[in-house]
């Protein structure tokens, strides 16, 4: 299940000087954050690997959603791009905020991608599944996680509109992978299969005690 954002264009008070002002806005609000999905030999941030104590901060709440914020889920975007993922959280660039972006169809220009801000899980499905997972904070790393296979998040998107979504299948998944980043937690803390992690751990370089498995 795909989800995609339309954007709407707000309206600037009717004032001496204002519209300039209207039509920038009209601009942004029209172009949101998508950026071109290419990657960059230079992305504009550094996506922290496992073993970095940022990684285990807990994100704070955004009060507000301006152009800084979009700003940074831009180059969140074009970071992940270059790191050809499909999802990326604000504290994996060292930014404890409560910011995702996702874009499950990273091929397509012309999908725009998902930014969800201060997201909260409403409800779970009754239903699990058992998904291999990666991240970009654990390179080459791929391993079983058991999580609901759907799930209710509300959020605001870019331009701070509250948003609410059912999402099941890979969305689900992804949404609940990055929400976990907001609270330091990454997938290999939800393992089960301990040779599996041990083994997928040591094989790419990162040590086991850097894991805080969730039982």
């Amino acid at each position: 299940m795909m989800v995609c954002n339309v954007l709407s264009i707000p309206l600037a008070r009717s004032s001496a000087g204002s519209f300039a002002q209207m039509a920038r806005s009209a601009v942004q609000a029209t172009r949101g954050v998508q950026v071109p999905k290419v990657a960059l030999d230079e992305p504009p941030l550094t996506i922290h690997t496992l073993g970095d104590a940022v990684l285990r901060t807990p994100a704070k709440r955004i009060s507000k959603v301006d152009e800084s914020v979009r700003d940074l889920a831009r180059d969140m975007l074009r970071s992940m791009y270059s790191a050809h993922g499909i999802g990326l959280a604000a504290p994996q660039v060292g930014v404890h905020k409560q910011l995702l972006v996702i874009d499950l169809d990273p091929e397509n220009a012309a999908t725009p991608p998902m930014v969800l801000i201060n997201p909260e899980i409403g409800s779970f499905g009754a239903a699990i599944e058992t998904y291999e997972e990666g991240c970009l904070s654990i390179p080459g790393v791929y391993l079983n996680v058991v999580r609901p296979a759907a799930v209710e998040v509300t959020y605001r998107d870019e331009m701070g509109r509250p948003q609410r979504v059912k999402a099941d299948g890979l969305l689900a998944r992804c949404i609940q992978h990055e929400m976990d980043h907001l609270n330091g937690v990454l997938f290999v803390d939800r393992v089960t299969d301990e040779l599996s992690l041990n083994e997928g751990l040591q094989e790419k370089g990162f040590q086991r005690a850097d894991v805080h498995s969730i039982r």
